[in-house]
């Protein structure tokens, strides 16, 4: 069976990780992977793709609101 992976920031560094989860869900097994840069390269590149701003929303209400301005000499 696959396993599920699960992308979340820490709550105490803002790292985002991806990998597998314990069953209840409380703790990271040992696959966890720092993909902080790619995760917000992805997003960033999402976002402009939508036109540059997107509403993130749980259970219909709105959360967050992410702006992307791409930098030209970048």
């Amino acid at each position: 069976m696959k396993k599920e992976l699960k992308v979340a920031a820490s709550p105490l560094t803002g790292t985002v990780f991806c990998g597998s989860v314990s069953k209840d869900g409380r703790s990271w097994l040992s696959d966890k992977t720092d993909v902080t840069g790619q995760a917000c390269a992805a997003v960033a590149q999402h976002v402009l793709k939508e036109g540059g701003s997107v509403v993130v929303s749980r259970d219909g209400k709105p959360l967050y609101e992410i702006n992307v301005k791409e930098l030209k000499d970048g």
